[in-house]
């Protein structure tokens, strides 16, 4: 029989923390369009996900996606990008701590 030990924890590593590791960084646009029925005034639309700077790739599909199938003409797009952990900042840990 088995024996089951309540010590080990399996632990999962967040995937976000992954793409910040793999150089994704938490990337916001502000997005202007049109309105269909209205296209003299101008809607506002954040956008907020992981994306890798200065290219952009996720934040280039979503446009392309939001060009293709929606109504509202893009009229500007604004970014905003910051690296929230780089390889600078980790450290091997010389401890491991257990709570709960």
């Amino acid at each position: 029989m088995p024996v089951q030990s309540s010590a080990i924890v399996p632990h999962r590593v967040d995937p976000d923390f992954i793409r910040q590791i793999e150089g994704y960084s938490l990337t916001t646009a502000e997005i202007l369009y049109r309105m269909p029925d209205h296209p003299l005034f101008l809607q506002t639309y954040l956008w907020q996900n992981y994306d890798q700077a200065p290219y952009f790739p996720v934040l280039k599909r979503f446009l392309a996606f939001w060009e293709q199938n929606l109504d509202g003409r893009l009229h500007s797009v604004t970014i905003a990008s910051s690296r929230l952990v780089g390889a600078c900042e980790l450290q091997v840990a010389r401890s491991l701590t257990y709570l709960h």
